[in-house]
């Protein structure tokens, strides 16, 4: 999926990204708001992971939107 399309319907997906990454917090939602660059930021603070597998995970993340949009 696009990621325009999972920022303009960030409200949708925050159930999906608190599923994957259950330490983010509501505060990291709103402050994230659909952001892609804050998501990746904020998954490599919480996680402690490098900037490349965080976006690895975004990536991965996005492309399981789509999947499930079908």
């Amino acid at each position: 999926m696009n990621w325009n399309e999972i920022e303009g319907n960030w409200k949708q997906f925050t159930g999906k990204v608190k599923e994957k990454w259950g330490s983010l917090t509501d505060d990291d939602l709103d402050t994230i708001n659909g952001k892609r660059d804050q998501l990746i930021g904020k998954i490599q603070a919480k996680y402690g992971i490098a900037r490349e597998e965080a976006e690895k995970q975004v990536e991965d993340f996005s492309c399981t939107c789509h999947s499930d949009q079908k």
